[in-house]
């Protein structure tokens, strides 16, 4: 699921020319002292910001436009919260929350999401413009 999301949105960035996708692992320090550092499983971050801060060495400074988290089958629900949160904590636009297990997917453009079924479509909105993708594509 993270490698088709990640497909998905790569393609239409890259063919758009919005900005960079990153993989998993890709660290983005959130806050400093304490060090707060997540790797989501995709990120996002737009052309503006490259062009502001460029590629660094080590972590990104910061949070990305755009992060998708999927739920593995050791996460538990508070774990994927607490994510959540922090990546809007820190200025993340839109989180995208897939659970493969159950077919659905959440977006999070604020503390409360909104629960998508695998008839549903992801939207990049203003986030990511003209981006689009159908939950049943991502779960097949």
């Amino acid at each position: 699921v993270a490698s088709t999301i990640n497909w998905s949105l790569a393609s239409h960035v890259r063919t758009a020319g919005l900005g960079k996708v990153f993989a998993a692992e890709t660290g983005f320090r959130l806050s400093r002292q304490p060090d707060t550092v997540r790797a989501p499983d995709c990120a996002f971050v737009s052309q503006a910001r490259l062009d502001e801060i460029g590629i660094p060495e080590g972590f990104w400074p910061g949070a990305p436009g755009l992060v998708v988290e999927v739920v593995a089958p050791s996460d538990s629900y508070s774990d994927v919260a607490d994510k959540v949160i922090d990546w809007l904590g820190a200025g993340t636009r839109m989180v995208i929350v897939l659970d493969p297990r159950r077919r659905t997917g959440s977006v999070y453009r604020g503390p409360n999401g909104v629960l998508l079924g695998p008839d549903d479509v992801i939207d990049g909105a203003d986030v990511v413009p003209g981006w689009r993708v159908a939950l049943r594509e991502l779960f097949s």
